[in-house]
């Protein structure tokens, strides 16, 4: 596919080979990715500035996004992109196979740096989803502070973060410009923008920036960050559709197969009517998910990658709100286990009536879980966010057009973001491919099942 940049891509890629470090602060789907890769390329093959990459990202990011990238476009086809992740042995064989870019998680980030030592290779450093090291803490920032000396070029890419999240930026432009704009501790950071919230006789819990803060950062970190949330440099649609690929891992993907293979080989192709496609898709949605009901309608947990990947999607958003549809009990019921666990501070809830709309429109909750068919029609959702998150995609084309207007619809002022997880080589991409296609539903539904059928038949 051929790459013709908007104005404020170029904007960006400029700004990436001339600075050696520099921020992009872009909302979802304004392609970081591809950006960022460009500039990676007229670097190394053009300018010789740099000779090797590292790309630390989320885990489910790191899998496959920024390898398709590569793939998906003309220009890019002559990177080379090695994927650092797995075992130990696995990561040490990325690591020596010649390429342009490498990838790793940021959980071994800490790991990378112990196992070169004094030799760091990387001379570019890219952190993408940097929010993920906004905790100076944290083991993965202490590394990565220790060479960030050997590092003549870095880039951060994260979204645009809201007002009181700002606080966390003064980790992640340390490690830009090392304590240059924001000072060189976090303590000098907060007495001089931000006052104690929530506290009790010796501690303070959280903290709430002084009147002009917001302005007084963006003016500091202005000359190396570039922030797209005010649609200054945009020309979009108002609705833009993001895919965030699942990928499995290797227990979970023969875990996948194994049963996909079993339902699949129960049915007799020439028998199948609507109602057995249904069924059967439906079961495979749930299998795709992470979990199937059992014969006692019980949910048996096959796999967590769409959970894991759904709290990188929810990590990213950097503190913005989502509306998150889900299909089936058993999803919910997951999704809402892993946030308290992982994501405690965050305000949580299934949407139940009047008072969530309200609370939702008010700023007051974080994540809203809804299903579909409970918030289609007649809530008016805009006020409270702009993210939408399909955790599992719906054959129902008017469903789906209906829910996402509860955020797209008059009053919106910020662009209406719509995010699918879909897994690598699963029924969630006949859904989403019918949904694009505007197709009928039952026949689509009878030609996914069909050729899923003669897929695994031939290759029983």
């Amino acid at each position: 596919m051929e790459f013709v940049p908007h104005d404020y891509q170029k904007l960006c890629i400029s700004k990436l080979l001339e600075l050696p470090a520099a921020g992009l602060f872009l909302d979802m789907g304004l392609g970081k990715t591809v950006t960022t890769l460009t500039a990676v390329r007229e670097l190394k093959y053009y300018r010789f500035w740099v000779c090797k990459v590292l790309v630390i990202a989320p885990k489910k990011v790191a899998e496959a996004t920024w390898s398709r990238e590569a793939e998906k476009w003309d220009h890019l086809q002559d990177l080379r992109i090695s994927t650092v992740l797995g075992s130990r042995i696995k990561r040490e064989r990325a690591l020596a196979r010649p390429a342009d870019v490498y990838v790793i998680n940021r959980e071994n980030v800490e790991w990378l740096v112990d196992y070169y030592r004094n030799d760091w290779p990387f001379d570019m450093v890219v952190i993408d989803e940097s929010s993920s090291f906004k905790d100076q803490s944290t083991k993965r920032w202490r590394a990565l502070k220790r060479v960030r000396p050997k590092i003549h070029r870095i880039v951060l890419l994260t979204g645009t973060p809201a007002p009181n999240n700002l606080i966390d930026l003064w980790a992640q432009l340390y490690l830009l410009d090392e304590g240059a704009r924001l000072g060189r501790t976090i303590g000098g950071f907060r007495e001089r923008y931000f006052l104690p919230d929530k506290r009790n006789a010796e501690r303070v819990f959280t903290y709430k920036p002084k009147m002009g803060t917001e302005k007084a950062v963006q003016d500091l970190i202005g000359d190396i960050c570039i922030s797209m949330s005010a649609d200054d440099y945009l020309t979009l649609p108002e609705c833009v559709e993001v895919t965030t690929p699942v990928m499995l891992d290797e227990k979970a993907r023969k875990a996948y197969n194994t049963m996909e293979r079993d339902m699949l080989l129960e049915v007799a192709e020439d028998t199948i009517t609507a109602d057995t496609a249904a069924v059967l898709t439906n079961k495979l949605l749930q299998l795709a998910g992470g979990a199937v009901y059992n014969a006692d309608h019980q949910p048996q947990v096959i796999h967590t990658c769409k959970v894991e990947a759904f709290l990188e999607l929810v990590e990213s958003l950097n503190g913005k709100s989502a509306l998150v549809f889900y299909a089936f009990q058993h999803e919910r019921d997951r999704i809402l286990d892993a946030l308290h666990k992982k994501c405690r501070g965050l305000c949580v809830r299934v949407f139940g009536g009047p008072a969530d709309e309200d609370d939702w429109n008010a700023g007051k909750i974080d994540i809203l879980l809804a299903h579909p068919a409970s918030t289609a029609y007649g809530l008016n959702l805009q006020q409270g966010g702009n993210h939408v998150i399909w955790f599992t995609p719906t054959w129902s084309l008017e469903l789906y057009q209906q829910a996402n207007k509860r955020l797209h619809r008059q009053g919106q002022t910020e662009r209406v973001i719509v995010h699918h997880l879909l897994v690598d080589g699963s029924v969630d991409h006949d859904v989403v491919s019918a949904l694009e296609g505007k197709a009928d539903t039952q026949d689509m539904l009878l030609e996914s099942i069909k050729a899923r059928i003669e897929q695994v038949r031939s290759t029983a």
